[in-house]
């Protein structure tokens, strides 16, 4: 039976490292070392060759290990099992996920470029894109998930940007509204925007369905990236980044990366080499729990409205629609709007137990943050209206935990929160 039509599940344990490369090594071992001996100078040239682009390879020859920024064993290990999941062609890996997203945008625009991005996006994304690529001669333009293509287009064309388009950028679901946009529209706009000598690319920020619940190459994207530290990693002990896409565009971005030196450690390698073993049943649990975390809080009379994928129905039309075609389950993540403001909200978040108030996701353990003032905090009050992202908008990344647990904890914070707005409807 040949090795690659095994599930990737079952070849996260050992695909990419043979018992004999490590003196029999089950598991791959640390490869920690910052340089790598030839055993000729006449291998050190061949090597450098390849890794410059000096020559093409010969009979599926391919680049020796000659220093660690460029290349690692336990990097090269990891980026092969990460492209299962997508069933992508090249895996970069980066020191962390705003690495990832910044050394791929760096690649592909340049002054002049018109860069299209969904809103919302993670405060960190959003940062960048707005406050660091503009001082680049790159203007951002944003667009959100009620618009269609032809009413980006039509907005595109008011601006006389159509020609200048280099690139789409989405986050979907989105942090933290859990809002979808439909890859497969975004890239057909992209390629309509194309020209022959110019290709506008479509890159996904595919964090929250981690390489499970959502597959954007195969929706027609050219790049997908994550932010590795979240469902990848899944243990909170690690910062980490990734882009897959075919073998082309990817050496493209991990050259930048050898100059950038974004790369991730070995150590740090290493870890998100063991994570993945356990992908599928961590994001497993996490959603199950999440299900029911869900439609507790949909029913809870201190909740106004949750904002999570599996309470989508027909009713919610063209979101519906566009979670049947690209989602295959609704994930960990979830929002939901707390009855009051900013003094309900704390007072829930400060009346968590077993929950962690911290930003960040994906973890073993679940996580409350109060996206306004934490990951979001640096967004003017204007744009967090138009995001949808207010100061009664709580997020929750569930973790494996048992459920009732959860819900327990849950339910005596609302109650908590519930006393608070009593007391002040008591006095108003």
């Amino acid at each position: 039976m040949p090795y690659q039509k095994f599930q990737p599940e079952s070849l996260m344990m050992s695909f990419g490292h043979q018992s004999g490369m490590a003196r029999g090594a089950v598991k791959a071992p640390v490869y920690q070392t910052s340089t790598f001996a030839f055993e000729t100078a006449e291998e050190g040239k061949d090597f450098f060759e390849l890794a410059y682009g000096l020559r093409e390879p010969v009979n599926g020859e391919a680049p020796g290990m000659i220093y660690s920024r460029l290349d690692n064993p336990n990097l090269e290990i990891l980026e092969k099992r990460l492209s299962l999941w997508d069933e992508a062609e090249a895996c970069a890996v980066f020191s962390s996920g705003m690495a990832a997203i910044s050394t791929t945008i760096f690649e592909f625009l340049k002054p002049g470029d018109v860069l299209l991005y969904s809103s919302p996006l993670y405060g960190g994304t959003v940062h960048f894109i707005t406050e660091v690529l503009t001082r680049y001669g790159i203007q951002v333009l944003p667009f959100y998930y009620h618009q269609q293509p032809e009413d980006i287009l039509r907005q595109l064309n008011a601006k006389r940007q159509v020609q200048r388009v280099a690139m789409i950028y989405i986050e979907t679901p989105a942090n933290p509204t859990n809002r979808l946009i439909d890859i497969e529209a975004m890239s057909t706009l992209a390629k309509t925007l194309s020209t022959e000598d110019r290709q506008v690319l479509t890159v996904v920020d595919n964090t929250y369905m981690g390489p499970l619940w959502q597959h954007p190459l195969q929706l027609g994207a050219d790049l997908v990236v994550y932010s590795a530290t979240k469902y990848i990693g899944g243990h909170s002990d690690v910062i980490a980044g990734a882009v897959l896409g075919n073998k082309e565009m990817v050496e493209r971005v991990k050259g930048l990366r050898t100059f950038f030196g974004s790369m991730a450690s070995p150590y740090d390698a290493w870890l998100l080499t063991r994570s993945l073993e356990t992908l599928k049943l961590r994001m497993e649990k996490q959603t199950r729990n999440a299900q029911r975390i869900a439609r507790f809080l949909q029913n809870h009379p201190m909740v106004e409205r949750v904002h999570y994928l599996g309470l989508l129905t027909e009713a919610d039309d063209d979101q519906y629609r566009i979670y049947q075609k690209q989602c295959s389950a609704p994930g960990a993540m979830l929002a939901f709007e707390i009855r009051g403001g900013e003094k309900e909200a704390f007072t829930f978040l400060n009346n968590l137990k077993l929950i962690k108030l911290a930003v960040s996701l994906g973890s073993t353990e679940s996580l409350a943050q109060h996206p306004a003032t934490m990951t979001h905090a640096g967004i003017p009050e204007d744009v967090l209206a138009e995001m949808g992202i207010s100061e009664k908008l709580i997020r929750l990344s569930v973790g494996v935990e048992n459920v009732r647990d959860l819900i327990s904890v849950i339910e005596h914070a609302l109650e908590k929160a519930a006393e608070v707005r009593e007391a002040e409807m008591a006095v108003s």
